[in-house]
């Protein structure tokens, strides 16, 4: 067993026993936070990597929550079978949007433009669809749990922190093993060689479009899981929270900060958005409003500029450096 694979086990471990500490409630919230909004960067980060930077992904996330919520609402529908639904529509929305960008060669600066208008018309079309959704008011999962009856595993819904917080631990562990299997297969190869010259990688044999699409896929995926599971621990979503702009953005921004070419980089990246937002909220509250957008543009431009491979990216190349030490310098030859 090599070095990396026992600090794995080891920080895995130290994560289980977390609620064991007796932390309070508030304390387990911002844990579960910081791992749930982790697995939905790395969702991100699966295909935002290879140059797909996709500004649509509350659209996915939107898809996940309102998904799940409706159908448990409006036809008792359980999460079990909600969630599978919800990837699946999230998927078909991702080869809808992908298949003519990738066909058409829609990239850089017009793919994204292309999927932030599909994250406005998600949000958009959920506030049009009131009756159903409840609009812009937002819509709460009709509860089954009570002090009786504190948990309910058909309706996936949990009224203690700590259960939730193993759940959304299993969640995130499962986003770093899809991580670590894209980055270990040759879809990994393949999409580096078309983020660099599509032609080239074709006349090597590379399906451009269609490795594309199952990259988008898994990305979906991933991103629409991560919606249902944040509509099932808030029990309650609105379009603000769960899709938008802003949603999509904050996505892009934490994935990025934190390091998406790392597979703990997106993580690393919502312990940094979610203890800024907090220390924000504990500091000057709601007085200021858009404070803490105003700074993820700022800190945003920053890192792309000053850190693009993030601040875990950017740690783990300052130790390799120190670890290595400098370059040798060649010996001089006799008679110079």
């Amino acid at each position: 067993m090599n070095t990396g694979t026992v600090i794995k086990a080891v920080g895995l471990l130290a994560i289980l026993c977390f609620p064991m500490l007796g932390f309070s409630d508030y304390i387990l919230h911002i844990a579960i936070s910081i791992l749930l909004w982790g697995f939905i960067y790395t969702g991100w980060s699966v295909m935002g990597r290879f140059g797909l930077v996709s500004l649509g992904h509350g659209a996915f996330m939107g898809i996940g929550a309102y998904v799940v919520t409706m159908l448990w609402n409006h036809a008792g529908i359980t999460p079990w079978i909600g969630i599978p639904v919800a990837v699946v529509v999230s998927v078909a929305v991702g080869v809808l949007i992908g298949f003519p960008c990738f066909r058409f060669r829609i990239t850089g600066h017009y793919f994204a433009l292309v999927t932030l208008a599909l994250s406005e018309v998600a949000r958009l079309l959920i506030v049009a669809l009131r009756e159903q959704t409840g609009g812009s008011l937002g819509v709460t999962p009709v509860s089954v749990i009570s002090a009786d009856n504190p948990s309910s595993l058909w309706a996936l819904q949990f009224s203690s922190k700590v259960v939730w917080f193993y759940i959304i631990v299993g969640v995130w562990v499962l986003g770093l093993i899809v991580w670590r299997a894209v980055d270990r297969s040759m879809m990994r190869y393949a999409m580096e060689a078309v983020s660099q010259e599509e032609d080239a990688a074709a006349s090597l044999g590379v399906h451009v479009t269609r490795i594309k699409l199952i990259v988008t896929m898994i990305s979906a995926a991933m991103t629409a899981v991560g919606g249902a599971v944040y509509g099932q621990y808030q029990l309650y979503i609105n379009p603000e929270t769960t899709s938008g702009i802003a949603i999509s953005l904050q996505i892009v921004f934490a994935a990025i900060a934190g390091g998406m070419f790392v597979q703990l980089g997106p993580t690393f990246g919502a312990v940094i958005t979610l203890l800024l937002t907090e220390t924000l909220r504990q500091t000057v509250g709601h007085d200021v409003h858009g404070l803490d957008v105003m700074i993820y543009g700022a800190m945003l431009v920053l890192f792309i500029i000053y850190m693009p491979r993030g601040v875990l990216g950017r740690l783990i190349e300052l130790v390799d450096n120190r670890t290595q030490g400098p370059p040798a310098q060649p010996k001089p030859q006799p008679g110079e």
